[in-house]
């Protein structure tokens, strides 16, 4: 049994393609590890970019690889990730003065602002974008880069799971949770999980090719064209919070949702004006009591759709909707897909 690492086949038809784009001197990634972070999000590219090393040089006969690949931490000592695998730096990062692009991991829990080693990361981030380095937070790594104020008055993305609590923390940053990747004046941010392969490839096609990204994104199993993460939120309620009057417009919300005919019932359920209610409503869940409802409809149709073969105009009239157009139109705009081709990307199919 061997380890060794088979070459892709040789494809004489692409080899004319690529030309002299690809000889140029290895881009080099650092990566920082830091306790609590997810292994998965530097080792998945760090694969990615060794499998497109091994095309490039198939493809163009270049000895050269595209990519170096490093790892650094504060201290330059090894880190334990969540999930106990130990991580070993090549360095500190205070020795990476001439590092071409760094990439901030994912973390669980997400970073505090009083963590450990926050000071000396936000410098080293800070001074590093002042010198033109481009910098990507992949996941929940944006809130390191969030905390640095960098993002302030920029657009960004993070795992949509936490998009309110990053949304609480970081008013000022333009939050887009839908995206799967965002790029401002070089700070770049990825959505949850596998988003970070659709960035590896982003950056394969820029310091690449398109040909050579394509043929990584074949070789991976990779959407290349996949750039929301709508199709895959999970509306979840907010509760975490003092006001009884809206605790209590919320259960009746989760109990009543296909007779509610408009939300001035609701405030008279629960004895406050529309007006009073919809403001305490919006400060205790961070939602309008509309979009509460729709959250609830959507997120149901959404499980009809996955678990029954019921039709779209039953489930219209399941959910308290008479109009399945408008239906239809509004299940588009939360998941950006069309209640049809949501059941055939998430219908779940025995084997």
């Amino acid at each position: 049994m061997t380890n060794a690492v088979q070459k892709p086949p040789f494809n004489e038809e692409l080899l004319g393609k690529f030309g002299e784009s690809l000889k140029r001197s290895s881009m080099k990634i650092t990566f920082l590890v830091a306790e609590n972070c997810l292994a998965s999000g530097i080792s998945g590219l760090i694969d990615t970019f060794t499998i497109a090393n091994l095309w490039q040089m198939e493809l163009t006969g270049s000895r050269e690889p595209l990519f170096t690949t490093e790892l650094v931490s504060v201290d330059g000592k090894p880190v334990v990730s969540n999930g106990c695998i130990h991580l070993i730096a090549d360095k500190s990062i205070h020795y990476t003065e001439n590092a071409e692009y760094i990439i901030l991991p994912p973390f669980l829990p997400v970073p505090e602002p009083n963590s450990p080693d926050m000071r000396e990361l936000k410098h080293w981030i800070v001074n590093s974008h002042g010198a033109g380095t481009p910098i990507a937070a992949i996941c929940t790594g944006s809130f390191l880069l969030a905390e640095t104020g960098l993002l302030n008055g920029r657009e960004a993305t993070t795992n949509w799971q936490f998009a309110r609590k990053f949304n609480r923390r970081y008013p000022k940053v333009r939050l887009r949770p839908e995206k799967i990747i965002t790029e401002d004046n070089g700070l770049i941010c990825t959505g949850a999980a596998t988003s970070n392969f659709n960035f590896g490839l982003a950056l394969i096609e820029k310091y690449g090719s398109r040909e050579l990204a394509g043929v990584c994104s074949k070789a991976l199993l990779i959407d290349p064209n996949r750039t929301s993460q709508a199709p895959y939120f999970m509306e979840y309620t907010e509760n975490h919070h003092t006001d009884t009057a809206v605790a209590k417009a919320q259960r009746f919300f989760e109990t009543n949702y296909a007779q509610i005919t408009s939300i001035d019932q609701i405030a008279q359920h629960v004895c406050l004006s529309p007006r009073h209610f919809k403001r305490r409503f919006k400060k205790a869940t961070g939602d309008s009591p509309l979009s509460y409802l729709q959250n609830i409809r959507v997120e149901l149709a959404k499980k009809k759709l996955e678990s029954t073969l019921d039709s779209i105009d039953e489930i219209t009239q399941q959910i308290g909707y008479e109009n399945s157009s408008t239906f239809r139109r509004l299940f588009k705009r939360y998941t950006s897909l069309s209640p049809r081709e949501y059941r055939d990307k998430f219908a779940r199919r025995s084997l």
